[in-house]
């Protein structure tokens, strides 16, 4: 239990003992912050930029002609960034082999666990369609989803936690941050609970962000707390409907600014960071959904074209067509797989994949004789580019 508390302006530190040594944790206060530490004024110019920005990515990729073909590996590809930061070394192609029961270059359990992230997103996802809030049980819900297996699956998967975590160093007494002991965890999650659901007037972005960083803080689980963190930003702007689909992920900008990252989430337990956290946050994302329009287009852009070469091809046109739509949505393909989810014969599927080869849309990857796999590399190009 705590021995003593400071009170600051947006939380208070408690001081216990574990394992025979004293030890600060760091309770967050409710949100909102007060109103000294939070000044909107000065985030009016970038909170502009990044509202014009996801509006552009909202209706770039509404005007997609099958959105779904799209969503099915940019959703995969932000499962694998996030799960990077977690430091698993699985790749895109990982990702994709293992899906298609093929092998991947990098061991089961960093597979599994990016697999997992593609589950627990296409839940929360499927729960706020059939009008769930974001609520608790919600976030328990996914976070059992994400450590069902493999790493973490033995770190209470949707319960928070019972016991004390820390970020860095080697103990608490060590660590570079504690969160709140466990007794306050509960409380802290339903005080953050009551924001997400509270009208307020904040702007969608800025409720965001403080969201996210709050959950941080709270640091609820045992594992996963990051892979969760970065979701309920997804969540929240689809919920909100500021995004129709599921299109903006910040992985990539956090993994690219990890240190400043962490630094302005160290400041919001300051008293006097929140407006540095909330600029850097719009900051990433307006620059990440500008990137997500631009990788659009160019995505788009080849379909379209790589379709209306697909359709010169005259007689066996048909079963191209049907083997590249596959691999629109899943890059990496067998002529079996390919066979089997086209409903095509094997001879069918074998021939259109060797024409679809010849002109250079798909590229054999496996190096095999047989039981061969074949890549839509362009595609995959494209959607690796900025990683």
């Amino acid at each position: 239990m705590p021995e003593t508390a400071k009170t600051v302006a947006i939380g208070r530190y408690v001081t216990s003992t574990l394992s025979g040594e004293r030890v600060r944790a760091f309770v967050p206060g409710p949100l909102p912050p007060a109103s000294r530490a939070l000044d909107l004024t000065p985030l009016q110019s970038i909170l502009a930029e990044a509202n014009q920005a996801v509006g552009r990515l909202d209706g770039m990729t509404s005007a997609f002609p099958d959105l779904n073909l799209f969503l099915y590996s940019y959703v995969r590809k932000e499962a694998v960034l996030s799960s990077q930061i977690e430091g698993t070394q699985s790749s895109l192609s990982d990702l994709l082999l293992y899906e298609n029961e093929e092998t991947p270059g990098v061991p089961l359990d960093d597979v599994e666990e990016v697999s997992n992230y593609v589950a627990a997103l296409n839940h929360g996802l499927k729960r706020l369609r059939g009008g769930f809030p974001i609520s608790l049980r919600l976030i328990r819900e996914i976070h059992e989803v994400l450590l069902s297996k493999g790493r973490g699956s033995h770190a209470q998967p949707g319960e928070f936690r019972q016991s004390q975590n820390w970020i860095g160093g080697t103990r608490p007494g060590n660590a570079a941050y504690v969160p709140p002991p466990p007794e306050h965890v509960l409380e802290c999650m339903a005080d953050l609970e009551s924001f997400l659901h509270r009208e307020d007037g904040l702007p969608l972005l800025i409720r965001a962000g403080l969201a996210h960083a709050q959950f941080e803080s709270i640091h609820p689980f045992l594992d996963g707390n990051g892979r969760v963190g970065r979701l309920l930003i997804t969540f929240m702007l689809t919920e909100r409907q500021l995004l129709r689909e599921p299109v903006l992920y910040l992985s990539l900008f956090f993994k690219k600014h990890r240190h400043l990252y962490y630094d302005c989430l160290n400041g919001t337990r300051s008293g006097d960071g929140w407006n540095k956290w909330l600029d850097f946050f719009l900051q990433g994302v307006r620059d990440t959904a500008n990137q997500a329009t631009q990788t659009a287009i160019a995505i788009d852009k080849l379909f379209r074209a790589d379709k209306a070469s697909i359709e010169q091809f005259g007689r066996g046109a048909a079963s191209a067509l049907a083997i590249y739509k596959l691999a629109q949505l899943n890059p990496i393909l067998s002529i079996k797989h390919a066979a089997d989810k086209s409903n095509l014969s094997f001879p069918t599927a074998s021939a259109a994949i060797e024409r679809l080869t010849k002109v250079g849309i798909l590229q054999e990857s496996s190096g095999k004789r047989r039981d061969r796999v074949f890549a839509y590399s362009k595609y995959m190009q494209v959607l690796n580019r900025e990683l």
